[in-house]
């Protein structure tokens, strides 16, 4: 057990080194990038992020060595005095950064004395606030709590002058994270207290400001009723105009509420017209399945090798299939099962059923890949089956027939059921997935084996249609959401 555990923290190391490493690598990229283009405020920028990638996974040398260079290429390319001590000051803030991790304080105090001449050359006062941030960091982390707590409220008063409150509240937040990461209570502790006395005092200056907006706002106020008390008359005509306004309010907040019961009523009147509806759908698909169930015991007493009595069995079976599919949908039912299939295999067996079927010379060709789908598949075979047959049955000799299988996006799917010969007359291709739309000779077929098929497809969540784009034949897609 100890050894996986220390084979985990290896591996978490390492994982992190070559992140780190990768980042590295991108904001060393984009710094030559940016010197090349001259824009060595933003290349100085990345460079720093670089240098810091180097000196967290412990490659102090190869962090110095580019600061180094960095503040060479400054010095050659950086533009003015003030944007030469800005960059100046970050390649020193990094240096001092590095320090502050050796827990080298020498070496911290020179770095930060070379960035107050950097700041101040900068001439930048957000510089200027960095600089007493990090100064206060260096104070608390070396034990020197007075002087950190000075620099602070320094800082603060500077910020909370200018009525920044934001800005000092973000700082202080940043300096209690870096007191819990440097393990310092004394430091945690120090800091909490002068945020909370802060925050004290910045309350009662918001106070006190809000107080003055809420004066200078009755004051003007009162102004304004002053001017107006000069003139009766005005003042009248501004009470007749809020009457009629308030009066026109009300008349369209009670017309309002009239639309919005109306609304309502219809809305529930529509709810129980709908649900009516499907109880009474429900109802009719019982009866006939009912019926279709009763004549069966005295159809299958008759010879069944006669045309008439077959034809009249499968239309019986197939009436009690699509009613039982009727009745059952509704929105809480429960999904259908799924399972994973072999596309190209799957496909390829459905195709072999059909084989004898055929008419002379009719190719028959599978398009699927050899990758998994997750289907029903008792549904999903009983309708590409039926279009296989159907198609079987329309293809003239020497013809074509597909099945094609496609995934369009992560969660959707389709089959393609192909055939080439006639196509279905324009004016039947409305109807051809609704039941009983056509009186049929029923031993040539009863016509409900497509409305079966588009109600399962359903089921699937999914939608079976006629592609009317298609002209050299017959063409159905079975789409499906995963």
């Amino acid at each position: 057990m100890k050894k996986i555990f220390v084979f985990l923290v290896i591996s978490v190391l390492g994982f992190s080194a070559v992140v780190a490493q990768t980042e590295q690598k991108s904001d060393l990229k984009v710094y030559y990038e940016l010197v090349a283009k001259g824009q060595m405020k933003s290349a100085t920028e990345s460079a720093v992020k670089a240098a810091k990638h180097y000196y967290t996974s412990n490659l102090y040398k190869e962090a110095f060595d580019l600061l180094r260079a960095v503040d060479q290429n400054i010095n050659t390319r950086g533009g003015s005095a003030s944007d030469k001590a800005y960059m100046h000051y970050l390649t020193s803030k990094e240096r001092m950064n590095m320090y502050m991790r050796m827990k080298r304080g020498a070496n911290v105090k020179e770095h930060l004395n070379l960035m107050e001449a950097y700041a101040n050359a900068s001439a930048d006062e957000a510089t200027k606030n960095d600089l007493l941030y990090n100064k206060a960091i260096y104070y608390y982390t070396f034990g020197q709590a007075e002087k950190g707590n000075a620099i602070f409220k320094q800082m603060a008063g500077k910020l909370t002058k200018s009525k920044e409150y934001d800005k000092v509240d973000k700082v202080y937040k940043e300096l209690l994270a870096g007191a819990r990461r440097s393990g310092s209570a004394g430091m945690v502790a120090q800091a909490y207290g002068g945020y909370m006395a802060w925050k004290d005092s910045v309350n009662a200056l918001k106070s006190a400001d809000q107080v003055a907006a809420l004066n200078k706002k009755i004051a003007d106020q009162q102004a304004s009723i002053d001017d107006k008390d000069s003139s009766l008359s005005y003042r009248q005509y501004i009470i007749i105009g809020l009457g009629i306004v308030l009066a026109a309010l009300a008349a369209a907040l009670v017309l309002g509420a009239i639309v919005l019961m109306r609304f309502i009523w219809l809305t529930r009147k529509q709810k129980k017209t709908i649900k009516a509806l499907n109880e009474d759908n429900a109802l009719k698909a019982g009866f006939i399945s009912n019926i279709s169930a009763q004549m069966q015991p005295t159809l299958k007493k008759l010879d069944p090798a006669k045309p008439e009595v077959k034809a009249l069995l499968s239309f019986s079976e197939h009436v009690q299939t699509l009613s039982s599919l009727e009745r059952g949908y509704s929105d809480d039912e429960e999904p259908l099962e799924r399972e994973d299939t072999n596309a190209s295999k799957y496909c390829e067996a459905l195709m072999d059923e059909i084989r004898n079927d055929v008419a002379k010379d009719v190719v028959l060709t599978v398009n699927a890949p050899a990758m998994t789908a997750k289907i029903n598949r008792p549904y999903v075979s009983h309708i590409l089956l039926h279009l296989l047959k159907n198609a079987a049955e329309h293809t003239p000799e020497g013809g074509k027939i597909w099945l094609d299988y496609k995934k369009q996006s992560a969660h959707k799917h389709h089959f393609q059921v192909t055939n080439t010969g006639e196509t279905i007359p324009e004016e039947k291709q409305e109807n051809i997935f609704k039941a009983f739309s056509e009186i049929h000779d029923l031993t040539q077929g009863d016509g409900l084996g497509l409305p079966i098929c588009h109600k399962m497809a359903e089921k699937l969540d999914g939608e079976l249609t006629l592609d009317n784009s298609f002209t050299k034949g017959v063409r159905f897609v079975l789409t499906m959401t995963i």
